[in-house]
């Protein structure tokens, strides 16, 4: 398959119910690290989450033909978006889809007005922190101007996550 083969669009409520196999599909990466091996992998979005989200009018998916490949799921927070969940299934990975779907948020950011595309992400995987931060992305180092984004990983380590692992990125639009 060459970068070309898959596609990309906004995404309609019906495609809800396909993204959580494309999240389940992708955390297996995740097993994979010996210090993420008690994270439960199978509490992810709901399609009704997910539909929410896609009210919003934010959130993208990537087909490769009639099969999604990849979403990203995103909500705004007065004038950031923000990436909830980015997947790419591991049989379409390591074609550009993901950039893709990234570069699209961005555009579609840079569009309707929003200053910012904010996340948080595990800073040492490679395909999280160090693949965002290729794409245009940031650490935010003072999380005390951005309480929304602190407010975000504190939540998670309550739920698990490894703090000291964990970071929020944002890219600021032009």
């Amino acid at each position: 398959m060459s970068k070309r083969d898959w596609s990309l669009r906004l995404a309609r409520p019906e495609d809800a119910d396909l993204m959580p196999a494309i999240e389940s599909a992708a955390a297996v990466l995740f097993a994979e690290d010996p210090d993420l091996t008690e994270l439960d992998l199978s509490d992810g979005w709901k399609p009704d989450e997910l539909r929410r989200l896609i009210r919003k009018g934010h959130c993208l998916v990537a087909h490769v033909g009639d099969e999604m490949a990849g979403f990203l799921a995103s909500e705004p927070f007065s004038r950031e978006l923000h990436i909830w969940e980015m997947d790419v299934d591991p049989r379409f990975q390591g074609q550009g889809i993901g950039a893709g779907l990234l570069r699209a948020c961005q555009i579609d950011a840079r569009n309707a007005g929003f200053r910012a595309i904010t996340l948080t992400t595990f800073r040492d995987l490679p395909w999280n922190a160090p693949f965002y931060a290729k794409l245009g992305f940031e650490e935010v180092t003072a999380l005390d101007a951005h309480p929304r984004l602190a407010s975000e990983l504190a939540l998670e380590a309550d739920n698990g996550l490894p703090a000291e692992r964990r970071c929020a990125m944002i890219h600021f639009l032009d």
